[in-house]
């Protein structure tokens, strides 16, 4: 099994993660790789992104997430991983790559908007 800090109650996940936004939901597996985590504040928005991100790890055999109900704003996410990782090591993995992605873009855009720009400059 991957290194990992010990995580075995959900407040130290939290803990880990950064905030008290995630919660690991009771009824993982004892080695962490089968866990349904709570995300606070978040739709399918960042649902569907996340699922993606996720899924590209060949170490994660499932990734997806549900909104139980509309009027509350409360993301679940399941994730279910091979042995060799955890579903907490997923779940950071996922969140890092998303965000790397998300800076590719930015960059790009900026970089194209600049462009846009500095010919509109010469056009005038």
């Amino acid at each position: 099994m991957a290194a990992m800090t010990d995580v075995t109650d959900p407040t130290s996940v939290a803990m880990e993660l950064g905030s008290e936004k995630i919660t690991i939901l009771p009824g993982h597996s004892a080695d962490f790789t089968s866990v349904t985590f709570q995300i606070l504040k978040e739709d399918h928005t960042l649902g569907n992104s996340l699922r993606y991100m996720i899924m590209k790890n060949p170490e994660v055999e499932f990734c997806g997430y549900s909104i139980p109900h509309p009027s509350e704003a409360k993301m679940n996410l399941r994730i279910q991983t091979l042995p060799s990782t955890t579903a907490v090591e997923a779940l950071k993995k996922g969140l890092d790559d998303l965000m790397d992605l998300c800076d590719v873009v930015t960059d790009s855009f900026n970089k194209e908007l600049q462009n846009k720009d500095q010919s509109m400059q010469i056009d005038a």
